[in-house]
């Protein structure tokens, strides 16, 4: 069974371009400059529109 859905991999697809043409950015305002960041807000709004995605990990490394 896939962890994640087609959607939630659009999602992801579609921060991690505007991260590379630079017009990505968080909550607060700044650029995303990082993949993780990038790939961490592709996800939540997968998870804002309803697809499947795991919840969130509550693990700090």
């Amino acid at each position: 069974m896939a962890k994640y859905s087609k959607k939630a991999g659009e999602k992801v697809e579609q921060a991690m371009h505007e991260m590379k043409e630079g017009k990505l950015e968080t909550g607060t305002g700044k650029k995303v400059t990082s993949k993780k960041q990038a790939v961490a807000i592709g996800l939540s709004e997968a998870r804002d529109a309803g697809a499947k995605v795991p919840k969130k990990s509550t693990k700090k490394k």
